[in-house]
């Protein structure tokens, strides 16, 4: 495979073809006309599970239809958001308790639960997949946005560690399990919940969430973020320890989440400005890129010891989407041209290996040579949503994003 010349990572002209030529790999393939989007994708296209599905995915197909319907006008788009979105309604969400099932077998238009687990994390993606489709012309989504607002207030909300549980039993019975993980998307949830609707309290809890990670939690733990704590919300330094296979807990420093918070800071900080968005902001990006890179290969490791040694040294595209969003958001903000030179040598990394130049879309992970393992091009949690995001984030950060004629 040739890799075709690298464009002008900057024009927000490449960015919305590279969204929309993304986006090509999943359509219309990913359509299932008894109900929402296939969820699981080899490299080539081929759907290799045609009846489980993951709460995560279905809520991120919501999204990024939204995204290039925002982007392109185009009908087709709006179209997806309504039936991803009515979807994940009927088929995940249990009528009686109002929680959302983590998996399901989905055979002959009907849903088995696979895992009734409630997950905080799934909630923050439903969410933002609501706000995301109430911008969208689907009036009945605000409402339901309020509804699983209140959901997680409800159950998961801990108003003395002003921070959200994690997970709790189908029966919404808490577990010990706290994470950072969960309330970051919620806070990426309700900066959009509240561009959505204008309602002030989902930015004050975007605010509250912020700090409360980012700065008193952060504090706990040499000032960068942790990804596990106890009930108490103190430091779990041991959770996940020797399992690298947990994709949704890992153990380490995430490279990835510190520059993730990054862009969040600053998004929020355009709503909500506050002295200590943007100096944080360049503190968690910088420790995220300059222990991460990979000198030798190109690209960023997933995550680092507390010792600042390389625990996993795999390359992972959210990790590099993700990265990419932040680097342009500090370059737009603080006009320093360093963050654009991270920007175009993410970009460029990513293009050079990332990109899937022959079957469309992101390959998933990478070994630290670059090299691809595996033939699964989306299993559950992916179906591109971060780069997407990221162009989708980009725009924004330059200007309306709207279609332009």
């Amino acid at each position: 495979m040739t890799t075709p010349a690298a464009p002008d990572f900057r024009s927000a002209a490449f960015l919305r073809q590279h969204a929309s030529w993304v986006m090509e790999f999943y359509n219309p393939r990913a359509l299932d006309a008894s109900g929402g989007m296939y969820h699981y994708y080899l490299d080539d296209g081929t759907v290799f599970d045609q009846r489980t599905r993951h709460l995560v995915n279905a809520t991120r197909f919501v999204i990024t239809h939204a995204m290039l319907y925002r982007l392109t006008g185009e009908a087709r788009y709006q179209r997806g958001v309504r039936h991803a979105v009515d979807f994940m309604r009927q088929a995940f969400r249990d009528p009686d308790t109002g929680g959302y099932a983590w998996m399901i077998d989905w055979h002959e238009g009907q849903a088995t639960v696979l895992d009734g687990t409630r997950h905080c994390y799934g909630m923050a993606f439903v969410m933002l997949a609501y706000a995301h489709a109430s911008t969208c012309g689907i009036d009945t989504a605000r409402g339901w946005l309020a509804e699983t607002f209140e959901l997680a207030e409800q159950h998961f909300w801990e108003p003395a560690a002003g921070l959200y549980a994690d997970e709790a039993t189908p029966d919404w019975t808490l577990t010990p399990y706290r994470g950072q993980n969960a309330n970051m998307h919620a806070c990426e949830a309700m900066i959009t919940a509240y561009t959505a609707t204008g309602e002030t309290r989902y930015i004050n809890r975007a605010e509250c969430l912020a700090h409360n990670i980012t700065c008193r939690q952060a504090a706990l733990a040499n000032g960068l973020v942790w990804e596990h704590y106890h009930p108490d919300w103190s430091v779990d330094w041991d959770y996940n320890l020797d399992d690298k296979s947990n994709i949704f807990r890992p153990w380490g420093y995430q490279s990835g989440h510190l520059t993730e918070w990054a862009k969040l800071l600053l998004q929020l900080d355009t709503h909500a400005p506050a002295d200590w968005h943007v100096p944080r902001a360049i503190a968690l990006f910088e420790a995220g890129v300059t222990k991460a890179w990979d000198a030798q290969h190109g690209g960023l490791h997933y995550g680092f010891a507390p010792d600042g040694s390389i625990c996993d040294a795999d390359k992972y595209h959210w990790v590099q989407a993700e990265s990419i969003a932040a680097a342009a958001l500090l370059a737009i903000r603080t006009n320093q041209p360093e963050y654009w030179a991270w920007y175009d040598k993410i970009w460029a990394y990513c293009w050079a290996h990332f990109v899937d130049h022959q079957h469309g879309a992101w390959f998933r992970i990478l070994d630290p040579a670059n090299r691809n393992h595996t033939r699964e091009k989306s299993p559950a949690g992916k179906v591109d949503y971060h780069n997407i995001g990221a162009c989708f984030d980009v725009l924004r950060a330059m200007g309306p994003v709207g279609h332009q004629t």
